[in-house]
Formats: structure tokens, sequence, C-alpha cells
């Protein structure tokens, strides 16, 4: 009806940003969480789906993370992005799924985060390189380590900055680097004899 109040339902604005929409959530607003939701699930599942090879439960894992987030809204830092914040729940959920799945424990040692290398600066691809990787990624990512897949596809699919990166895996930013290198030599290694051929990946 025109003139009418806005309800509480008309209250979640589209172009409130995922802080505000947490900072709503912190003082007792649970639409704006569902809101969040909305925004992340598909983000979320695609993530678990490119570096977990049993797709079977993905959905009820994010929907565990959904939760963790909802319990330790509280804890997030409305000044920093919200995105590598949930990111980095759903990371410790599908780790946490993988590792009960294992028959045995099993001891890594990060030869990347060992090794002492500069900071890699974080410039902005360029449009054409962005799009290229994205089509690489979705065709061969299955056939490189999962840690170079999980990297890939933050930063080119999800969009994430090196920094942020480095937040969801809790390594430094200059393993993120060179995990991106190391895993665009090895799409280079996986596409070397197929015909269709994206250049030298570097």
């Amino acid at each position: 009806m025109a003139g009418s109040q806005p309800t509480t339902e008309d209250t979640t604005n589209e172009s409130d940003t995922d802080e505000a929409l947490a900072r709503r959530v912190q003082s007792g607003d649970t639409e704006a969480f569902g809101e969040l939701m909305g925004r992340y699930e598909a983000k979320l599942k695609r993530y678990g789906t490119k570096f977990l090879s049993d797709h079977e439960d993905i959905t009820d894992l994010v929907q565990e993370a959904f939760v963790r987030a909802y319990q330790n809204i509280r804890s997030f830092d409305t000044s920093l992005r919200f995105s590598p914040w949930i990111y980095r729940i759903a990371h410790n959920e599908f780790v946490s799924a993988l590792r009960k799945r294992s028959r045995s424990p099993v001891i890594s040692i990060d030869f990347d985060a060992l090794v002492s290398h500069p900071a890699y600066d974080d410039p902005a691809p360029r449009e054409r390189e962005q799009k290229e990787m994205r089509a690489l990624i979705e065709r061969g990512l299955e056939k490189i380590p999962s840690k170079y897949r999980e990297v890939l596809v933050l930063y080119y699919l999800e969009e994430l900055s090196y920094r942020e990166i480095a937040d969801v895996l809790k390594v430094p930013v200059s393993t993120v680097g060179i995990r991106l290198k190391r895993g665009k030599s090895a799409l280079s290694a996986v596409y070397q004899h197929s015909p269709e051929r994206y250049g030298t990946l570097t």
C-alpha cells in the first residue's frame, strides 16, 4: 500500500555490505544472517567441491560452517572484510572432514612455508588472464595437488587478495605467492600436451 511504513521484512538492503550485515547480526538481527547465507552458500559450495574429492556431503559441511559462523559472529571484527573470515571457517570444516575420512593421522610438512622467500607483490591480473585462468582451472583443477588447487580457487575464482588468502589458510603471504606460482606451473604441465594451450602461465 502506498505510503505504508516499511516492515521488518523490508529492512534488509541488498546494497548493505557484508560487514554491515555482520554488525546487524551482532546486534541480534537474525534475518541479516540469512542474507549473508544467501550471498555465500553457492560460493562456499563451489569452494568445497574444488578441493574435496567426495562431493556428497559438501552441503552439510557448508551448513555446519554457517552454524559455526553464527555461533562465533561476535568475535568477527567488522572493520575487516567478512569474506576471508567465512572462508576460513569453511576451510576448517572441509579440512576436518578430510581428516575424519583418513584411516590414519597424516603428518604434513609444508615445504613452501619452510623455504624462505621474499613476499610477492599482489598486482591485479589483467582481465584476459583472469578469464583464461578461470577456464583452465575449471578443466584441469582435479589433476594438480590439493594445496595448489585451493589457492588457485581462492585467487582466480573467489577473487580474494594474497593477504586474505593468507588469513584463510593461516600461511605467510609469501607462501600464497609461492603456491600460486607452483599451481600455475602444475596447470601448465597438465596442458603441455593438450590441444588447448594457454601460453606461459607465468
